[in-house]
């Protein structure tokens, strides 16, 4: 893993440097790194305290963490803490099946007919995946759908959760 490290404010010395190298290094014990991943770290002095970013854009998801501390070191300690946590509930997640049935769906919904008005649009560009692959993509980021490129028929598809716990795929042709 590639790491970039910028000062805002501050010299980044070369204690801090190594400091923050070793302790992100210790994240690949959890996951497979690719070595064109790069980490993006940015510390920055603010009046009274030391402020530390990481983000760490995987081909899964990106693990982002965000501390503020008077002690720059310690802050470095709790980032990794935040994203060892960050990256346990997304194995934990992967691993749960969703649990939630049909029946719970409607309790949860509201009677009020209200117009509905459109909040946001997106626009992606699919990659070309495996279907597990976009299944784990998934749930690594929390959606309940994802839209990718079949590598085996260069169609979009979207795979998306079920309400029995399982997946469905959607092809376009």
């Amino acid at each position: 893993m590639k790491v970039n490290i910028h000062g805002k404010n501050v010299e980044i010395t070369k204690g801090m440097e190594e400091k923050i190298e070793k302790k992100l290094a210790f994240l690949e014990k959890y996951f497979v790194i690719d070595e064109n991943t790069v980490a993006n770290v940015q510390v920055s002095v603010l009046p009274t305290k030391q402020k530390l970013e990481i983000t760490i854009p995987t081909k899964y998801g990106i693990l982002r963490v965000e501390v503020e501390n008077d002690d720059l070191y310690a802050a470095i300690d709790i980032a990794i803490d935040k994203l060892e946590g960050q990256i346990r509930k997304q194995k934990t997640r992967l691993q749960r099946k969703n649990k939630e049935g049909l029946a719970a769906a409607f309790l949860n919904s509201d009677d009020d007919e209200e117009e509905e008005v459109l909040v946001k649009t997106k626009t992606i560009a699919p990659e070309a995946m495996e279907v597990d692959e976009a299944i784990m993509r998934m749930e690594m980021l929390g959606h309940s759908f994802f839209i990718f490129r079949d590598i085996g028929s260069d169609n979009v598809c979207v795979v998306y959760c079920r309400y029995d716990g399982g997946y469905g795929v959607i092809e376009t042709e």
